[in-house]
């Protein structure tokens, strides 16, 4: 089993210590041992330690910077959602294929914000420009924010102000099966959970430092009776030998494991493995043993969002894909919602 993420080195920011949250952080830190070192800045970590950049990688991975988030003009999201919610920044998960390598660049460290309630105001202020519409508000755009709450508490602040809000809902995503600090939270309904899940072959190979796929589908339903709406993430979905059987699988044990609780108000959504030419080389140099294809030539060119060629499957794939994923989903659970293939 995974254990809950602890950093090895925590650095924080002066102006973090002015918000209640901020010293609420480094006490606890303080009393857990670890070692603080202070940093004019969150974008600013110059001193890392390791003689090359595989070990700094590594350890940025496993350092927390606790600081202030400036910017609070909010990201427009992916498909499930209208805003971006910055709580954090980074993961300590080792995924291959992660789309965060190229956005962190030379700061994969993992970055906390401790201005929440200027964080809300803002979120606040775009709920009342879209009123009476509701506004969803993803917070793990740039994060595994679970992966880290259960040191921080700031999602579970974010869970309960969007239970007070009248416009607004909430949503993240995670692999990590650290819920427990969650399960008590006041969401009145409004924060849908959804868990990752994938095959054993690309949690083994490609997903280090998550949480296996039973600890989610476990996690998953704790959370489930604790009321929360549930969402499931099929991704990324990765075309390697007995992909079909491992799909099945992994759709056989959520269905033998998830009570029936669970099942109501299902949604799923469905991502294809996808990179471009400069994560390909950022997971090269992080990850220099992968198994992760990455043969352009095998690949169609899709124009992205932020300028620049993705690699994703052919057509006749993503149609096995759709078919094959979207069966299983259809198969195992008749009445849950398929919110997007993409």
């Amino acid at each position: 089993m995974v254990k809950p993420f602890v950093p090895q080195l925590v650095y924080v920011e002066p102006r973090a210590l002015e918000y209640p949250n901020g010293q609420r952080l480094i006490s606890k830190f303080e009393d857990m041992g670890i070692e603080i070192r202070k940093t004019t800045s969150h974008n600013q970590i110059r001193n890392l330690p390791g003689e090359n950049h595989f070990q700094k990688y590594r350890n940025a991975k496993s350092t927390l910077v606790v600081g202030v988030r400036k910017t609070l003009k909010f990201d427009t999201s992916k498909p499930s959602a209208e805003y971006a919610i910055p709580l954090a920044t980074g993961c300590m998960g080792h995924c291959h294929y992660c789309y965060l390598q190229t956005t962190m660049g030379s700061k994969p460290y993992i970055r906390t914000y401790v201005n929440v309630d200027e964080i809300f105001e803002a979120a606040q202020n775009y709920m009342v420009e879209r009123a009476p519409e509701s506004t969803r508000f993803e917070a793990s755009c740039t994060s595994d924010i679970v992966g880290v709450d259960h040191l921080t508490h700031h999602l579970k602040q974010a869970i309960e102000f969007f239970g007070r809000s009248k416009h607004g809902k909430l949503r993240f995503v995670t692999k990590f099966a650290h819920v427990d600090h969650l399960l008590d939270a006041d969401h009145q309904g409004k924060t849908r959970f959804r868990f990752s899940i994938n095959d054993d072959y690309i949690i083994k190979y490609f997903e280090p430092g998550t949480s296996r796929l039973h600890e989610r589908i476990e996690a998953a339903a704790k959370v489930a009776e604790a009321g929360y709406p549930l969402g499931f993430i099929v991704a990324p979905i990765y075309l390697h030998d007995g992909w079909e059987e491992g799909y099945l699988e992994m759709f056989e044990k959520l269905e033998a494991s998830l009570p029936a609780f669970a099942r109501k108000d299902l949604t799923f959504e469905m991502i294809q493995h996808r990179f471009t030419k400069p994560a390909k080389r950022v997971i090269q140099e992080n990850y220099p043993m992968t198994k992760l294809e990455l043969d352009e030539s095998k690949r169609k060119t899709k124009w992205g969002r932020y300028g620049i060629y993705k690699y994703v499957y052919q057509d006749e794939q993503q149609e096995a894909i759709k078919d094959t994923i979207g069966g299983y989903v259809k198969r195992f659970f008749p009445n849950a919602k398929i919110e997007y293939f993409t």
